[in-house]
């Protein structure tokens, strides 16, 4: 049943609880660089909630942030990156964006990826000639000589190539502590260097292919897990592009002055121009002006503002120079809110755990123990120290978790590339997994349901030469409903020429003179003189020709194409279906019927959002919210999973988990189906990389395998989790019900 926001959905005490319960303490948000797995959570935060001084402390995995409220007067930031070290975490205070850094980061992996490759390459050319009996009627001399030659390829490659994996592994070891990068960096280790000495000593138990392999399909998994990471950043961080910096402010004695945003303090009289952006929360006290708030409401045209009416950082003045009185300081406005809201709703999603982060809790101490158990029980067995030593170096590199770090990374792989080729960019980490998920689909309405721009609705009312002269003034406007005359008129192929000497009345509309008289295009009370039809609230223009005879031009947000279709397609499917929308209750009813959706509020503001997201989540449902603009924000990180369109404003399209293409919303149900398809495949891969730890790990530690065999085993492994995933791409999907196992 449609019904209009009530205060269950928008209270202020959400928002308040969402962005800090209590005045008093401080949050900072810290950046803990060399955090990879899911045990360095429960770390992080141990190590942060044993400071004194220290109320909660959440870590973000995704965007590798923990956020710690404290008291100030016991502790600081620097004694919380103190106990973060003592940890064996190196962490600094949040600047306003890591994306650099992130990218930078990625894109070392990627270089050390293509070392580690190309000398993996040469490597095994060279052993495959020693391994498969092509020296062995030559002299000893030549397959020395191959040795040494793979010594000299592998080693310099594995000493740059690995560094990632060897300063983890020594950060954890110095901090007293173990991580999955121990047990890799000693497989490595141990692997050269036995090498090392058996090319010395001049025998063949040597494994250079096996330690540079393990290296290059260990950096596959890390580089594909940092490069969805750096899609997923903070959403938040973007909004800086959306404040005014500086500000107009008139001082006592009437003169002005420009002066940094930040430094505006309630009571402040602040100049803006046309086209400008308002600096701080605060009322008009000079001046009429039309605002477009899309980033608070959603709702693409413009709002008529005259003196004392509130407006919004962060909105653009559109028609006219006002006065603004601010009411809040730059940290204390709507933008700075919607900032903390985003940022809140981050830290929450950063608490999903996946299935390899729990498994990778008990990785390093179990291979340690098998590795230790099976060099002891050789030794113990007589097989001396070379044998037991090459032994346990075949138990560490055949259990290295390397399909297992595959296992996700390689369908979502698959399925990216096929949801791009649909015309749909997933950009979170996890988001294919949160997408699978859901059960109940929430659609913003402006942007989403509809196409986000006025259309011409009763354009077969309007003659061709009074279209046309409609659209000689209006090509002189910016104004959506201008710009909707002047798309009418040329896709009725009309020819449309700019009416001379247009000038334009602020607050009212544009005016030309012709040689038989005035053109009027604007406010029905400007052209007609009436304005008992409320033009300004139905969406309408009027056009005064020049023999003064009047038309009404009235416009509509055009829903969708195949809105209903894709509502009806997810009702079928059991999910439940709802419209959030912070327009009026009239418009919104009339696309909530258009769609099929029973379910709708309108008059939402951003905290009414998170609001009715979080109802619907107390109440057992996974959330996927569909939306595009500013206001839409904190719901999409709010949600359990999100989705945007490409034409959303980028801080939407930066937090929601996939963006997609076109005037379409078919590839929401295209998403869904393959999100579905993923989670499915991965819990394949996982049951693929179970079971051969299943079989080799017994026959590695009786002694059955070597160490090159151990590294061919473990490619093949990550062969068939990879090959696995591929099936994917062209697979028939069908959207599976809703609740489904997968």
């Amino acid at each position: 049943m449609g019904r209009a926001l009530t205060a269950p959905l928008s209270p202020t005490d959400t928002t308040r609880a969402i962005i800090g319960r209590a005045a008093s303490p401080q949050t900072v948000s810290l950046v803990v660089e060399n955090m990879h797995c899911g045990a360095c959570i429960a770390t992080v935060e141990r190590a942060l909630r044993r400071t004194e001084g220290v109320r909660d402390a959440r870590v973000n995995l995704t965007a590798r942030r923990a956020s710690v409220t404290y008291d100030a007067a016991l502790t600081g930031t620097q004694a919380l990156i103190d106990a973060l070290a003592g940890a064996g975490y190196r962490a600094a205070e949040s600047v306003e964006t890591a994306s650099e850094h992130d990218a930078r980061r990625a894109d070392d992996l990627l270089r050390r990826l293509g070392v580690a490759g190309f000398a993996a390459a040469n490597v095994m050319l060279l052993s495959v000639s020693v391994w498969a009996g092509a020296v062995s009627d030559m002299d000893q001399t030549v397959a020395s000589l191959f040795h040494w030659l793979s010594a000299l390829i592998a080693m310099p490659a594995i000493a740059y190539a690995a560094q990632p994996f060897f300063r983890s592994a020594a950060t954890a070891l110095k901090a007293r502590r173990l991580n999955m990068d121990v047990p890799i960096s000693l497989g490595i280790t141990l692997a050269t260097a036995m090498s090392l000495f058996q090319t010395i000593r001049g025998t063949h138990q040597v494994y250079f292919d096996a330690a540079i392999m393990l290296t290059f399909f260990l950096l596959i998994g890390r580089y594909l897990d940092e490069h969805v990471r750096v899609k997923a950043r903070g959403a938040a961080e973007n909004l800086i592009g959306l404040k005014a910096l500086t500000a107009t402010v008139v001082l006592d004695d009437g003169t002005v002055e420009r002066r940094p945003a930040r430094a505006l303090a309630p009571g402040m009289r602040i100049q803006v121009a046309a086209g400008e952006r308002i600096p701080v929360d605060g009322r008009i006290v000079v001046g009429a002006t039309d605002i477009d708030e899309s980033l608070i409401t959603g709702e693409t045209l413009p709002r008529g503002a005259e003196p004392g009416a509130e407006v919004h950082a962060g909105t653009v003045n559109m028609t006219r120079a006002i006065t603004v009185e601010a009411t809040a300081t730059d940290s204390n406005t709507l933008l700075a809110e919607i900032a903390r809201l985003m940022q809140a709703a981050e830290q929450g999603r950063g608490q999903y755990v996946r299935l390899a982060d729990r498994a990778a809790r008990q990785y390093a101490p179990a291979v340690h123990v098998l590795g230790a158990a099976t060099f002891i029980g050789w030794m113990i067995a007589g097989a001396g120290w070379e044998t037991s030593l090459t032994y346990a170096i075949a138990v560490l590199i055949i259990t290295c978790p390397c399909a297992l770090a595959l296992a996700v990374p390689a369908v979502q792989v698959a399925a990216t590339s096929r949801l791009f080729g649909k015309g749909v960019i997933v950009k979170a980490a996890d988001g294919l997994e949160r997408l699978a998920e859901v059960d109940t689909v929430v659609f913003d309405k402006t942007g989403t349901l509809t196409r986000g721009e006025p259309v011409l609705r009763n354009g077969a009312e309007i003659s061709d030469a009074t279209l046309a002269a409609a659209a000689s003034l209006a090509v002189a406007s910016r104004h959506p409903y201008s710009k909707a005359v002047v798309k009418a008129a040329r896709e009725r192929g009309l020819a449309v020429a700019a009416a001379p000497d247009v000038r334009e009345v602020a607050g009212s509309g544009l005016a030309a003179r012709s040689a038989n008289g005035e053109l009027r295009l604007g406010s029905e009370e400007w052209v007609t003189g009436d304005a008992t039809n409320g033009a300004a609230q139905t969406g309408a223009l009027w056009f005064s020709d020049a023999d003064g005879r009047r038309t009404a031009l009235r416009f509509e947000d055009a829903i969708r194409t195949d809105a209903s279709d894709v509502v009806r397609a997810l009702k079928d499917a059991g999910y439940a279906v709802s419209l959030l929308s912070g327009d009026r209750p009239q418009v919104v009813s009339g696309v909530a019927e258009a769609a099929g959706i029973a379910d709708w509020w309108a008059g939402v503001k951003p905290d009414g959002k998170i609001a009715g997201i979080e109802t619907m989540k107390a109440a057992g449902r996974k959330v996927l919210m569909v939306g595009d603009g500013l206001n839409d924000a904190p719901a999409l990180a709010a949600a359990h999973a999100s989705v945007s369109p490409s034409s959303a404003a980028d801080i939407s399209q930066t937090a929601a988990d996939a963006v997609f293409q076109g005037q379409a919303l078919a590839p929401i149900l295209e998403t869904i189906a393959v999100a579905r398809a993923t989670q499915r495949m991965s819990i394949e891969n996982f049951a693929i990389a179970i079971a051969y730890n299943i079989v080799f790990v017994p026959l590695a530690v009786a002694g059955h395998v070597t160490p090159l065999i151990a590294a061919l085993a473990m490619s093949l492994s990550s062969i068939a989790v990879t090959a696995n995933a591929l099936r994917l791409r062209n697979r028939k999907l069908a959207l599976a019900p809703a609740g489904a196992k997968t």
